[in-house]
């Protein structure tokens, strides 16, 4: 009986100290927007800027709760979402090939090394007028430009990922009798994949940050580039933020749901990071 009472009480201890973890861990999360947000407030109501180009969060959350009503913000959200998931898979299939190849080939990095290394620094926004010129506008235009931008940092880790297997791994699965394949497959691949990965969230951010802009160019009908641009002609800085929140949610939603779980699937399941 004594036993029970304290087993029982052991784990009531226990659940409050996971509650009181779960609080503060939420309370950590927060803390920096509620600075934040108290910040914007206080300069919005100081009247430093003109209301209209310094809305309070009030506005903004009214905008963004108008134009998702209206279907506005979604079906730009929509639109920017398949370019950027389009360019950045292309960007991921032939970024991580081709740093693999580079890795694995002395004669392959040879020869793409030094044309990465020379494109890799230039911005962006830089090329977008030749892709236009090549492809016209539209959304091929911008689809190729953010594969071919955000493609860059993903072929580097890559190629560093596999670069950084220890050769012992190496070694040691070619004493066991491993072919090329199964050395790939089980060396080289989980190896390489937190650099990899690493790689996919540096293409993702570069995606975001050429699409955006592309849209502002590429004379696109929709997209949250196109809206906050639109926005920006007739001073509707509500409408611009209600834009900017849509792609941090985005971004946060793919970290989130993707990212991180193709993570704790691999490389922390594997134990080469903790979570």
């Amino acid at each position: 009986m004594q036993d029970a009472v304290t087993t029982i009480m052991v784990d009531r201890t226990l659940d409050r100290s996971q509650g009181g973890e779960r609080i503060r861990l939420i309370a950590r999360n927060v803390f920096p927007f509620v600075v934040v947000g108290g910040i914007w407030e206080i300069i919005a109501w100081s009247g430093i800027f003109p209301r209209r180009l310094f809305p309070t969060l009030e506005e903004v959350a009214a905008s963004f709760v108008q134009l998702t009503i209206t279907g506005i913000l979604p079906h730009h959200a929509i639109e920017t979402l398949i370019r950027l998931l389009t360019g950045f898979a292309l960007a991921g299939i032939f970024g991580v090939t081709i740093g693999v190849l580079m890795g694995r080939s002395r004669r392959a990095e040879d020869i793409f090394l030094p044309l990465v290394s020379i494109g890799a620094p230039i911005p962006g926004l830089a090329y977008a007028p030749l892709f236009l010129l090549w492809f016209g506008l539209g959304n091929i235009s911008a689809v190729l430009l953010v594969g071919f931008v955000s493609a860059f940092p993903i072929i580097f880790n890559s190629w560093t990922g596999v670069k950084a297997v220890k050769e012992i791994w190496v070694r040691s699965a070619q004493a066991m009798g491993a072919d090329d394949r199964r050395l790939f497959r089980h060396v080289i691949l989980p190896g390489a994949l937190p650099y990899i990965l690493t790689g996919l969230r540096l293409g993702l951010a570069q995606a975001w940050r050429i699409l955006v802009a592309v849209e502002m160019l590429a004379a696109v009908p929709w997209g949250l580039g196109w809206l906050i641009f639109g926005a920006r002609k007739f001073l509707n800085t509500d409408a611009m933020l209600a834009g900017i929140v849509v792609i941090a949610l985005i971004g946060l939603a793919l970290e989130k749901f993707v990212f991180q779980k193709i993570e704790n699937y691999t490389v922390v399941r594997w134990g080469m990071i903790s979570s």
